[in-house]
């Protein structure tokens, strides 16, 4: 959790230092909200399942559906991510590369 925070505050850091307007800074924001969403849906996973904790058996299906959907934004995340990153270039390439992704849309 408190990893997802740091990284979190990393990445806000530099997302607003895209051009809004850019598609680059609205798949940086929908890669935000995922993040956002799973790390909230493991927090509540965990306390869901840590209520049963005293009753031995196989996972309810609840949050066995909430670790799958998590488990799914989170791969949608990562490839966002990564289209980021070696896409666009978003911190890890020179300023060139990185105009592309800048670009305002129409």
């Amino acid at each position: 959790m408190v990893g997802a925070l740091l990284a979190a505050m990393i990445g806000f850091l530099d997302l607003m230092a895209i051009p809004t307007g850019s598609r680059a800074f609205r798949t940086g924001l929908v890669h935000m909200s995922l993040n956002l969403v799973v790390t909230v849906a493991y927090v509540g996973n965990f306390f869901w399942r840590h209520a049963s904790y005293d009753h031995p058996g196989p996972v309810a299906i609840g949050p066995l559906v909430l670790s799958v959907l998590s488990l799914a934004a989170l791969a949608a995340s990562g490839y966002l991510g990564g289209k980021l990153a070696y896409r666009y270039g978003v911190r890890v390439a020179d300023e060139r590369t990185q105009a592309e992704g800048y670009q305002l849309s129409h």
